[in-house]
């Protein structure tokens, strides 16, 4: 039999058939996929065949279908361990916020880079305008132009004034989507608002760290009454890179990789070579110094140091 997973609490996954049956299965001793290092070797998303092993809808998974693509972090950024967020998706919606809690351009960058590394589009939501003041109101102003002009689409959003969910509604709408973001950005609740049936969990954040309590302690697959599908997973604190090499990561920045192939070298990695383009670009507002010092960010993080050896292609 094939499936869909759609749940996964660690031991147990939950797979969906074509014909709308749910199994209940175990993966089969030993299971490793070649050329991933994992701590989960099936995501919610993969196809898998199974058999079952009784009577009470258990199975066990047999094997995975090749994935169109996937979306992998590493937990911290000197760990060697990955893991695997969802598999065979459509779009990866990043939800993000200014304030109670902030997000960084880092974190959404990180997850940008890591998508466009397996041709995903990437929408950013940037949610809660209605605690925006004029200084987060200006932000937001210049981040929907930096990712705009990037190339993604960018939405501001507020669930508790429903401003804007017509637009996501329309933008996941018969897609299979992975929605992720930091604990507190208020995934569930625009979920919710969107799709009112699932009635996910939610929680306040703590105003005494202004951060995010997890309310998803799981990835899980639901579907849409209007078309599509999402996964909803676990905030993220953190997003590490892994399965790159380090001479690749400009080819992830749309803006840069507009101009890399005009430098002087081959081997440019945009930093001090003299005949850059993308500096060029930088120096003309043509590219975005931020996301550009993040791109820097990346490409001195301990991560190429310790475990570039483990991952190049």
């Amino acid at each position: 039999m094939e499936g869909t997973v759609i749940k996964s609490t660690g031991s147990w996954l939950s797979v969906l058939t074509e014909k709308g049956e749910t199994f209940h299965c175990k993966l089969k001793g030993n299971f490793r996929i070649k050329g991933i290092k994992s701590t989960n070797p099936v995501a919610v998303g993969d196809i898998v065949g199974f058999e079952l092993i009784d009577s009470e809808n258990t199975g066990l998974i047999q094997s995975i279908l090749p994935r169109n693509n996937y979306i992998i972090r590493k937990s911290t950024k000197l760990s060697k361990v990955s893991h695997i967020i969802a598999a065979n998706i459509d779009q990866v919606c990043i939800i993000a916020t200014l304030i109670q809690p902030r997000t960084s351009t880092g974190f959404i960058d990180r997850i940008l880079v890591t998508a466009e590394a397996y041709h995903i589009p990437g929408v950013i939501i940037f949610n809660k305008t209605d605690l925006h003041k004029d200084k987060q109101t200006e932000q937001l102003n210049k981040l929907e132009k930096i990712y705009s002009d990037a190339g993604y689409t960018v939405i501001a959003t507020s669930v508790k004034k429903a401003e804007n969910l017509d637009r996501v509604k329309a933008i996941l709408k018969n897609k299979k989507t992975l929605i992720t973001g930091h604990s507190g950005v208020g995934k569930s609740a625009m979920v919710n608002a969107i799709e009112p049936r699932l009635n996910l969990k939610t929680r306040e954040i703590s105003y005494t760290h202004n951060k995010g309590m997890h309310t998803t302690t799981f990835a899980e697959m639901f579907g849409l009454s209007f078309g599509g599908s999402i996964i909803d997973t676990p905030g993220i604190k953190e997003f590490g890179l892994t399965d790159f090499s380090r001479d690749e990561i400009a080819e992830r920045f749309p803006e840069m990789r507009k101009y890399m192939h005009q430098c002087r070298f081959n081997n440019c990695t945009h930093v001090h070579e003299p005949g850059c383009a993308v500096i060029t670009a930088i120096e003309n507002g043509n590219v975005s110094l931020s996301r550009y010092e993040n791109y820097l960010n990346i490409l001195t993080d301990d991560y190429w140091e310790k475990t570039e050896k483990d991952f190049r292609l």
